[in-house]
């Protein structure tokens, strides 16, 4: 039986972690490929550094990349979404500025080898861009199904860069990180013990008056934020515990592609298959896949078939169909985890998992990923073409599969 009174703790970082810098440009590229070419083949890794960002990877994109050379116009295209993206996330430092960075891409076409396996052809279907295990998770913790501790992390940091944004809080800066500690008694949230929030500042804002002002907004957001009942005297805070944090971004720390995928996911709280999403498109089951088992497991909570509910799906590549489904609802189900399986295998709309069948359902062929790539995957609003893999539209399928 699993435990029931714990302290439980998940992160998340902002839009300008040097990390999410390189996740989010990642994802530009892969929206710009996908808006020119909707059968694009993207794998796009991003470095961050000091004045600098470099792409590397393979694809294969109508309009772009053509018969092994650039399309004319592609490369000032692909510059220019790079450094739109470090803009609108608000880097103009000395260290690290939209304008001023060095750019080198080195993209170029995707290998034929794995083309070969992936593509459809006259028999069989397309198959998975690369071997894995992914998994999807949904609780009834929050009224997102997401896990408290990471929903309430990312909240925190949303609502500061809404405040830098609109100039609300112009002492911050783009670089931040919150962390939240909570206590859980017969297996629910009942107390905030412990919250860390260090954000990139101003000069001058570590200490005297100026300090205690960021200390008091800081404060005033997690209020805003975290339900007033989980705030009590056992609440500690820990608000730039280093003291001064002026240098940040990546002129105080290298960012990569992908390095983040546990704040993308479940702050900790469901297991993890390994890949990253950003910089992927979704031929790539890494990332297609990890959206389907979200979208399952939070209509299962959704249905009233359980609580708490873990997903896990396995691939090869090349191959189209999905190797192994298993559902765990963690002794919280109202009906056996393998009948939910089983009701999964008979709904026709979700294309029997297979890499095009989740693309189809989801409409994941689209350029909607930019904004997957800060601030969580999962437990976001679907909108439009955006974040289709938090609709609760199967709810009723999986009633009629279950009858």
């Amino acid at each position: 039986m699993a435990r029931q009174d714990y302290l439980f703790t998940s992160e998340s970082v902002s839009e300008g972690h040097p990390d999410k810098v390189s996740d989010q440009i990642s994802d530009a590229i892969v929206d710009l490929f996908l808006s020119k070419d909707p059968e694009a083949r993207i794998g796009c890794e991003t470095l961050t550094t000091t004045q600098l960002v470099v792409l590397a990877g393979e694809i294969r994109c109508k309009g772009v990349y053509e018969n092994g050379a650039w399309v004319p116009g592609a490369k000032a295209e692909i510059e220019a979404a790079v450094r739109n993206t470090v803009r609108e996330i608000g880097y103009e430092q000395d260290g690290f500025h939209w304008e001023k960075l060095e750019f080198i891409n080195r993209l170029h076409a995707q290998s034929a080898h794995i083309a070969q396996g992936v593509d459809a052809s006259s028999n069989k279907d397309e198959g998975a861009g690369d071997q894995g295990i992914m998994f999807g998770f949904a609780c009834d913790e929050t009224p997102d199904l997401m896990p408290a501790t990471l929903y309430y992390s990312h909240k925190i940091l949303e609502q500061m860069a809404a405040d830098r944004h609109s100039g609300v809080a112009p002492f911050l800066e783009p670089d931040t990180k919150s962390q939240v500690t909570l206590r859980f008694k017969d297996g629910k949230p009942v107390a905030a013990t412990a919250i860390v929030v260090s954000s990139q500042h101003a000069p001058g804002y570590d200490e005297g008056a100026k300090e205690a002002e960021l200390h008091a907004y800081v404060k005033k957001v997690i209020a805003g934020v975290i339900p007033a009942e989980l705030l009590t005297d056992e609440t500690v805070y820990h608000i730039n515990p280093t003291g001064s944090f002026e240098i940040g971004g990546p002129d105080g720390d290298a960012g990569l592609t992908g390095r983040k995928i546990i704040v993308d996911t479940y702050g900790g709280a469901a297991p993890h298959g390994g890949g990253a999403f950003s910089g992927k498109d979704p031929t790539k089951v890494d990332r297609s896949a990890a959206y389907i088992t979200r979208y399952l497991a939070k209509n299962i909570v959704a249905a009233g078939l359980a609580t708490r509910c873990t997903i896990q799906l396995a691939y090869a590549i090349g191959i189209a169909k999905p190797l192994s489904l298993y559902v765990d609802t963690h002794g919280t189900g109202t009906v056996d985890d393998a009948a939910i399986e089983a009701a999964i295998g008979k709904i026709d709309k979700l294309g029997g998992m297979t890499p095009r069948g989740i693309r189809t359902h989801l409409g994941l062929n689209k350029p909607i990923y930019r904004k997957t790539a800060a601030y969580g995957h999962f437990g976001r609003k679907a909108e439009g073409d955006f974040f289709s893999w938090e609709r609760l539209d199967l709810i009723d399928d999986l009633k009629a599969a279950l009858a």
